[in-house]
């Protein structure tokens, strides 16, 4: 039997390059752990729980500003993935069939702080961190897609491609899999997501990121005065993303 593209990358990924703690994923760019300390070498703490605040009231149908600086962040542009769609971020349209109210809203990886994707990994790759980041690993990823049937929000894709023009701070590798990170690199640097940043550029101001578990911080406010939904609250996997207006 002939040796498949994914079967060639697990054994090429889970020999020297996992020991070597780098994986060339283009000439000049490696893909660095994002679990280790931050660049201003302050550790992660759970002391913090980082969180979105996604305001359905607030957020237009025709506005894909959220999408659109997330895919210029992380250069999931398109053009490469001819085969399937990322996930990093989607809109959705929802319809109330009682009412005829509709909303629209941006649907991304959830950052439960019971995650089910982190709990069907063979690997250790899919995991949360202790501010409630929920990452992959890219060095341990053998492309199995566990984690994306496990996910009840679709919100992981996997790159079928070779890629190129990728970003040295958001790596992606063919044959593994990949998801909203909240743009961790720009956290750690004291900024906020660039979806964030986009949606209050555009004047929507839908999106409010910060600490869930600081009683200072406006999110953590916003959520205490007034009533937000979890997506699949059924499920009781507490999530870092909440929605007003649902």
């Amino acid at each position: 039997m002939s040796e498949q593209p994914i079967d060639r990358y697990r054994r090429r990924l889970l020999g020297g390059a996992v020991a070597a703690g780098t994986l060339t994923l283009a000439p000049g760019l490696f893909l660095h752990r994002l679990a280790e300390a931050k660049p201003d070498a302050d550790p992660v703490t759970s002391i913090i729980r980082w969180g979105l605040l996604v305001d359905t009231n607030r957020c237009a149908s025709n506005c894909t500003a959220c999408v659109d600086a997330c895919r210029d962040e992380h250069g999931w542009t398109g053009h490469d993935r001819p085969r399937s769609d990322a996930q990093w971020i989607r809109k959705v349209e929802l319809r109330d069939p009682a009412t005829g109210r509709e909303v629209s809203l941006p649907m991304m990886c959830q950052h439960c702080a019971k995650p089910p994707c982190v709990d069907v990994c063979p690997t250790g790759a899919s995991f949360k961190r202790a501010d409630g980041i929920v990452l992959v690993d890219k060095h341990i990823c053998i492309g199995c897609r566990y984690c994306m049937l496990a996910c009840p929000y679709k919100a992981r894709s996997f790159i079928h491609e070779e890629l190129s023009h990728q970003k040295p701070y958001s790596p992606r590798g063919k044959g593994t899999v990949e998801g909203c990170t909240l743009c961790v690199h720009r956290i750690d640097v004291g900024q906020e997501p660039a979806c964030v940043e986009a949606c209050t550029a555009d004047g929507r101001g839908a999106l409010l990121f910060g600490d869930l578990n600081d009683p200072k911080s406006a999110i953590y406010q916003a959520l205490a005065e007034h009533p937000s939904t979890q997506v699949r609250a059924d499920l009781n996997l507490d999530l870092g993303v909440r929605y007003r207006g649902l």
